[in-house]
């Protein structure tokens, strides 16, 4: 391996898969809970997310720059992406949220030292968000309404602080990935205090509560643990081109639970998506 690229584990190719399989079952999931509002659902998840490391209690503990680096991450890009969704289109709003993969390659060589950007890096973000591009819009038009404009800026801003705090968690003193569970309690405890300030009241149903409890468990809880554990061992380069696989799977989760086969525009998509993971993990 070329002296400007950081130590790539093995593990942490199949840490970051394992959590993007998790995220791509989140439009399943999630399609069960479209009637609880979107910050009290945030707020429950991330709560019972806490629980997958509540046995490592101590763990928790950190310094406080850390702990307010992963509310930065896990509060602040959720309530970013919830307000982008409410104020333009969910379709622009989603696709400028898949910005992130493409930021975490391209801001790499500014946050971690050491990391410096070959063009193949460039190439498979690039590729890989087209890809996006080709699922998330489909065959919807692009709206340029200047009232949808605050929601784009802030599903752009939800990119940025998601690929952001996953390339400064390689910049602050080294923490137990257990502490994630930390950082969701207290992210969740302030989408709840967000819920009361801002969202009606609601009662979720036993049936809510149990997709609720899937959804903490697996891509609001263990997903985070599991990227946390990739990033800590892996190539941030890699892992972002990797991430686009997220919409492809989701798309396809969807797809085959409806009954309906994966037309050509997808299967486009997907191959420009695999093209771009492999480029990006290619050993050069």
């Amino acid at each position: 391996m070329p002296p400007d690229s950081p130590r790539h584990d093995r593990r942490a190719s199949a840490y970051a898969l394992a959590a993007i399989g998790l995220w791509a079952s989140l439009a399943r999931v999630t399609v069960r809970l479209s009637a609880v509002p979107p910050l009290l659902l945030i707020g429950l998840a991330l709560s019972i997310g806490a629980l997958c490391t509540a046995p490592r209690l101590r763990r928790w503990r950190v310094p406080p720059a850390t702990l307010l680096l992963g509310v930065y991450g896990l509060f602040g890009y959720h309530f970013c992406l919830f307000l982008a969704l409410r104020y333009a289109p969910p379709v622009e709003a989603n696709l400028l949220n898949y910005l992130w993969p493409l930021l975490l390659v391209l801001l790499s060589p500014l946050v971690v030292p050491g990391v410096r950007l070959a063009s193949r890096h460039v190439i498979a973000g690039l590729l890989g968000f087209s890809g996006c591009a080709l699922i998330v819009l489909g065959h919807d038009r692009w709206t340029t309404s200047p009232r949808h404009a605050a929601g784009y800026a802030l599903a752009i801003l939800a990119a940025f602080m998601w690929s952001t705090y996953s390339l400064l968690t390689k910049r602050v003193a080294a923490f137990p990935t257990a502490a994630v569970g930390g950082f969701s309690a207290l992210s969740g405890a302030l989408a709840l205090g967000a819920h009361l300030l801002l969202e009606p009241r609601y009662a979720p149903t036993a049936a809510e509560w149990g997709f609720t409890a899937l959804l903490g468990l697996g891509p609001m809880g263990a997903a985070f643990l599991l990227w946390d554990a990739a990033l800590k061992r892996g190539d941030p380069r890699a892992i972002g081109t990797l991430a686009y696989l997220t919409p492809a799977l989701s798309t396809g989760l969807l797809a085959v639970s409806g009954g309906e086969p994966l037309g050509g525009r997808a299967l486009a998509a997907l191959a420009l998506i695999l093209g771009g993971a492999w480029l990006g993990n290619r050993r050069a």
